[in-house]
């Protein structure tokens, strides 16, 4: 199985993670996520880390896709992956978004990882637009 596996600073894992049930479909086992709440330990965090990989057997890839590159839910993470010796399945993003982490969830098992994260880097720079509203008036209005 290939899992998605969020990681954040504060509630947005999980916050994205709800987003993606809405829109992938709910009680996904191939989704995880945890967060590293404000004040909570790195050790509270890391052990919740170990439980979210419980599941993710040796013939499993995981996509770790966290808030930041080089923050602490992703370091952290990336710590307890390698301590469990499951680096070599792992694949890592950071800068993590709605439109990345759900391509990444309905595409996940359509291509091999590394053609996917490929595909959702530069996809993700596609979908990020600004949104303008311009007040044309029309003719008739004149």
């Amino acid at each position: 199985m290939k899992y998605v596996f969020l990681v954040s600073h504060g509630t947005f894992a999980p916050g994205l993670h709800n987003a993606l049930n809405m829109l992938a479909g709910e009680n996904r086992e191939d989704v995880i996520s945890t967060s590293l709440e404000n004040g909570m330990s790195s050790a509270v965090y890391a052990e919740n880390v170990r439980k979210c990989l419980a599941p993710v057997k040796a013939e499993d890839e995981i996509i770790l896709l966290a808030d930041l590159v080089g923050g602490s839910p992703l370091t952290t993470a990336a710590n307890v992956i390698a301590e469990e010796n499951l680096m070599g399945q792992t694949v890592m993003v950071g800068g993590v978004n709605l439109p990345f982490a759900l391509s990444a969830v309905l595409m996940k098992d359509t291509m091999e990882t590394p053609e996917l994260i490929e595909d959702l880097l530069s996809e993700s720079r596609e979908v990020l637009k600004e949104f303008r509203i311009t007040n044309e008036e029309s003719e008739d209005e004149i």
